[in-house]
């Protein structure tokens, strides 16, 4: 994986984000509206990652599209972004679009060291993690999830499920007392996802 360093490198506040190549063409885009939404300074690190099904896969499942399943290298990739961590000084938020979404919750259930998750349009739509949700427990106290209105009209069976799975989870997670808010945006998965996540990582700073 291959790190990427934005905004100011001696903040506070470390905001990590696992990205691939399209991320990454729109990251100073989001960058910029995290500073329109936030007096907070912060640092971003953007996590490039090469396999994205295997790299943010918490566990293996089959492919639903295409003909590319999902591996179950997440716990191998949080190992390396932990090493990022090391400072107790300062405060870690971990966030990311789609499976980098799924990836950043399912990470709050691994480690205590993310004081809030940004999870935009995240794929909880991934076979068992919400039955994973409950039977586990979450390590950090403040939590945004958010979804397109038109998410889960695809007619992908799997996929289909995003909304009712996402409701669940937010259900939960409020029952569980955790600051959490599920905000829903205009348009499909793939309208302005950079926006959708500036927002999750503004909501999280603001919350502390």
């Amino acid at each position: 994986m291959t790190l990427h360093y934005y905004a100011d490198k001696n903040a506070d506040t470390v905001l990590i984000q696992p990205v691939d190549e399209h991320d990454l063409a729109e990251i100073e885009n989001e960058v910029a509206e995290i500073k329109k939404l936030t007096s907070v300074g912060f640092q971003l690190i953007a996590v490039e990652v090469e396999d994205w099904n295997r790299e943010l896969s918490p566990w293996e499942a089959p492919a639903v599209f295409g003909n590319e399943g999902f591996g179950s290298g997440a716990a191998d990739t949080l190992t390396e972004i932990l090493k990022l961590c090391s400072d107790k000084s300062k405060t870690y938020y971990i966030g990311g679009y789609s499976l980098a979404g799924l990836f950043a919750l399912w990470a709050a259930f691994q480690t205590d060291v993310f004081s809030g998750v940004a999870a935009a349009s995240p794929s909880v739509w991934f076979p068992d993690f919400v039955g994973y949700m409950k039977e586990n427990k979450i390590k950090c106290d403040t939590v945004y999830l958010s979804l397109g209105d038109k998410e889960e009209k695809t007619k992908n069976a799997v996929m289909s499920k995003v909304g009712d799975c996402i409701r669940e989870g937010y259900e939960w997670l409020t029952g569980q007392g955790i600051h959490c808010v599920l905000e829903w945006n205009k348009g499909g998965h793939f309208k302005e996802p950079a926006l959708r996540t500036a927002k999750g990582f503004a909501w999280v700073m603001r919350r502390r």
